[in-house]
């Protein structure tokens, strides 16, 4: 028979017992209160919906933590990434203060030269189309000199005073509009040579600030690579402008230099601007008030009153050393200049090259001025860590400055029948290593006095900028009178060469000066 068990854990089964067994009475339950009764199927089915639902609530509700803090870590992995490329971004934002300044002034150098050498370049086609002879256009090249000329003991002075970021600010704006200008005003020949005038005033500023900075900013032993880095640029500039001006005159005329360089100056401005308020906003605390800044300006003014006083003008023109840097200047800008001005022209009517020919060979002496004199600048500043007396280094590069063009344009003037392209060879060796000078001259006024360096550069540059008055359009006027550049170009700075080695080597020196009066 079947008998019915009841079991304390709320399930129930029928079970089939032998009828031997019939008096096996039924299990005590009397310890339970209740018995439920369910169908069996149905209680496994509920159960098994009610643990299958509090399992997939489960496992929704790990994944949702999951994905939150994954997305949270993203998130912080993301704000990690950001805070590290905003504290390197710019490249050069961790850098030294003194490496932003000699990058940015090196970078102005650059356009000074673009802005220098278009004209060399465009002189040829504005030849043609006003109709001027070689003295004319001599005449047009030189008057970026009398700028130069004029601007270079106010540039030192103002330097001085006013430091030489400010002052190198102002004259890159005064050189990028008047270069902007020039094709409006070319037709009128006064107004094209004040335009010129112009561009030589805001460049002959630049060496006196960019001077001034070095010898505030920068120890001994960085110098010579501080100065050729800086006045390296000036080759940079050359190269670019010289690659760039032919192709734009041939597809745009020869207006489009002005106006492309110009822009680059001014945006330059613009951008250094820019940079100088980012800088301000990342440091609050050196933003001054206007108080200050009213009685700073005040001060430089009182300071600009009296400074003509305070500067020993007499005991610098009683150095030997100071004379030999004023002679080697203008030696040394006798033979630059006519080269920087002259060489295109060279190029296209002595060597019979086109345009575009003329201006690239132009660049070979600058490109090949560009590794020069890293090389110089390096060997210079490795002999003085390793005790070579400062005179003695500054003797030799200047002298390797010297001799080496002027060994190279005697060659090339020379009738020895040499080939075009060995003529431009040569004159490119020997006009390479006169940057050698960087390590020489243009390193000796801030050996002798950081203090007054700007000065001293604007009483060397004032007289290194007559070549570019006289000599460029004298060797216009020569051309014009021989018909031969050996005569008009070459032999006249080989004088200057070797008679600036000469004077060098017996007067200059190095060696640090007070230059007070009771001296």
């Amino acid at each position: 028979m079947a008998k019915l068990t009841l079991r304390p854990d709320n399930s129930c089964f029928i079970s089939h017992t032998h009828r031997a067994y019939s008096h096996t009475p039924f299990i005590r339950t009397t310890s339970f209160p209740r018995f439920h009764l369910h169908p069996s199927p149905s209680s496994y089915s509920l159960r098994l919906r009610i643990v299958s639902s509090a399992q997939q609530n489960a496992k929704e509700t790990h994944r949702v933590a999951k994905a939150k803090a994954l997305t949270e870590l993203q998130v912080e992995e993301v704000e990690k990434k950001h805070e590290n490329l905003s504290g390197t971004w710019p490249p050069w934002k961790n850098l030294p203060q003194r490496y932003k300044l000699i990058g940015t002034t090196s970078l102005a150098f650059v356009i000074c030269n673009m802005d220098k050498v278009n004209l060399s370049v465009a002189i040829i086609p504005m030849s043609h189309q006003f109709g001027w002879n070689s003295t004319t256009a001599g005449l047009v090249q030189s008057s970026f000199f009398w700028g130069y000329a004029l601007s270079q003991l106010p540039g030192g002075w103002l330097a001085k005073i006013f430091g030489g970021r400010t002052v190198l600010e102002v004259g890159v704006l005064i050189w990028s509009v008047a270069t902007a200008l020039v094709p409006f005003l070319a037709g009128f020949m006064p107004s094209l040579l004040l335009s010129r005038v112009l561009v030589g005033i805001g460049e002959g500023v630049s060496p006196s600030a960019a001077t001034d900075l070095i010898a505030r900013s920068i120890p001994l032993e960085e110098r010579s690579r501080a100065v050729g880095f800086v006045f390296g640029g000036l080759s940079v500039g050359s190269v670019m402008g010289l690659l760039l001006a032919p192709p734009l005159i041939q597809n745009l005329g020869w207006e489009s230099v002005f106006y492309l360089f110009g822009l680059l100056g001014i945006a330059w401005f613009l951008g250094f601007q820019v940079l100088e308020g980012g800088e301000k906003q990342l440091n609050p605390k050196s933003l001054s008030s206007p108080d200050t800044l009213t009685n700073s300006w005040k001060t430089s003014l009182t300071e600009l009153n009296g400074s003509l006083k305070d500067v020993p003008w007499k005991a610098f023109f009683q150095n030997r050393a100071v004379w030999a840097m004023i002679y080697a200047h203008f030696c040394g800008s006798w033979g630059h200049y006519n080269c920087l001005s002259w060489l295109p022209t060279f190029f296209s009517e002595e060597l019979n090259l086109n345009l575009t020919e003329a201006a690239w060979v132009s660049i070979l002496p600058p490109l090949a001025s560009i590794f020069v004199t890293g090389l110089a600048a390096q060997l210079a500043d490795n002999l003085i860590s390793r005790g070579v007396e400062t005179t003695v280094v500054r003797k030799i590069c200047q002298s390797i400055a010297f001799l080496s063009p002027a060994i190279c344009m005697t060659l090339s003037s020379l009738d020895l029948g040499l080939p075009p392209w060995e003529i431009v060879g040569i004159l490119t060796a020997g006009l390479a290593l006169s940057s050698f000078a960087l390590s020489g001259l243009y390193c000796t006024h801030q050996d002798m006095s950081p203090e007054y360096a700007s000065i001293l550069l604007g009483i060397t540059n004032t007289v290194g900028a007559v070549p570019g008055i006289v000599g460029v359009a004298l060797t216009g006027y020569l051309l014009d009178l021989t018909h031969s550049w050996s005569i008009s170009l070459f032999a006249p700075s080989i004088f200057f060469y070797v008679t600036g080695t000469m004077v060098w080597l017996v007067f200059a020196s190095s060696k640090p000066q007070s230059f007070s009066e009771h001296n």
